[in-house]
């Protein structure tokens, strides 16, 4: 025991020795006292850097080192936790808007902006019939494109027949128990032309409370002579489907049968106003809703032409109302002249049927031709 070293508690022993706990007790920090020195805080850096040059010493073996701090204008590089400059997440911001809308993503945000701008002040134009051909261009014709060119695959021929300027007189067949042929004659004249065509819509589309809003914006306006004649004076497209509903809720087992052209109307128009009459003859729309059924008593009760019943409609609920993929085909005729006919010869109703005659049967010898050629309804 004599040898034996004794060490004082709290004093050169560890406080918490033989305790199990990494940390001392509080009864061992009260006994160790504050006999241990405070570790003195590091020297912050500063910061400058420091540049160490040499000089000589003639006394000295080695060269002396002399700590000295750099000009003010050095500026220190900036360190990671300052986060990411501005300039990176706009450069950032800019090669995605790219990569996503193109090169071109510039100057068509600013164009959109510039669309936006006009349509909440007003700057836009429409005309008397409710025509918006901003609205028409931007988004009614992008809507109908990808179906008429994905979808029906339209197939447009006999555009050297269209007049680049001044009045005409599209005429039609009518089919396909809704009436999409127009609008993708409106597409196809609108791409291929450059031209708006202005459909002469029944009484029906303009009682529909959302469809006649978006007709008059379209440029449709009412099927009456007046307004007809008036369009063409002013050098307009105008295009008429003389089958009306007749053509268009005809059943399945008689398509392409052009149905009467009614009183011809659209011939006096076009003779009053002197403007040419362009024959259409549209294939494919018949096969998009192949009608098999109609429900009179129903349609009479609402006050609707018809209600369709098709081979999908309404077995298959609201996929039934999806068009059936048939090829289209669009072929304007060569104009039949009217300036040779004076204002007059409008109130001839001989005159008048033979040329409405004459447009009917074009029709449908082209539809005939069109029908013999294809080789099949949905290629």
């Amino acid at each position: 025991m004599g040898d034996a070293e004794i060490i004082p508690i709290g004093t050169r022993g560890r406080p918490g020795r033989g305790s199990g706990s990494q940390r001392p007790s509080s009864a061992a920090r009260q006994l160790a006292g504050t006999s241990r020195k405070a570790k003195s805080p590091a020297p912050k850096p500063s910061d400058e850097p420091v540049i160490e040059t040499a000089q000589a010493d003639p006394d000295a073996v080695e060269p002396v080192i002399e700590h000295t701090r750099p000009p003010a204008e050095a500026a220190a590089e900036p360190s990671p936790r300052d986060g990411i400059p501005i300039g990176d997440w706009l450069a950032a911001l800019n090669q995605a808007a790219r990569e996503v809308f193109g090169a071109d993503w510039e100057p068509r945000l600013a164009e959109f902006l510039a669309f936006l701008r006009r349509r909440v002040t007003g700057e836009y134009t429409v005309d008397e019939y409710g025509f918006d051909a901003e609205i028409t261009s931007r988004f009614f014709m992008a809507v109908l494109r990808p179906i008429a060119q994905k979808w029906f695959r339209v197939e447009v021929r006999g555009l050297e027949n269209i007049p680049t300027d001044g009045g005409a007189l599209v005429v039609s067949n009518h089919s396909g128990t809704i009436p999409v042929d127009g609008l993708m004659t409106m597409v196809a004249l609108h791409d291929h032309a450059g031209r708006s065509l202005r459909p002469l819509g029944a009484d029906l589309v303009f009682q529909l409370p959302i469809v006649a809003g978006l007709a008059r914006k379209g440029g449709a306006t009412l099927a009456c002579n007046a307004d007809a004649e008036r369009m063409l004076r002013q050098g307009e497209l105008v295009g008429v489907w003389p089958e009306g509903f007749k053509g268009i809720g005809k059943p399945f087992s008689e398509r392409y049968k052009l149905q009467r052209f009614g009183r011809g109307g659209f011939v006096s128009a076009a003779m009053r106003t002197g403007v040419p009459i362009i024959p259409l003859s549209v294939v494919g729309a018949e096969e998009i809703y192949p009608l098999v059924g109609n429900v009179p008593s129903l349609a009479r009760l609402l006050g609707i032409p018809y209600i369709p019943i098709t081979p999908f409609f309404p077995l298959l609920g609201p996929l039934g109302l999806v068009p059936l993929p048939s090829k289209w085909i669009l072929e304007f005729g060569e104009p039949i002249r009217t300036d040779e006919y004076d204002e007059s010869s409008a109130d001839d109703p001989m005159l008048v049927f033979n040329v409405t005659d004459q447009v009917r049967e074009t029709i449908q010898q082209t539809l005939y031709r069109l029908l013999t050629n294809r080789q099949s309804v949905f290629f």
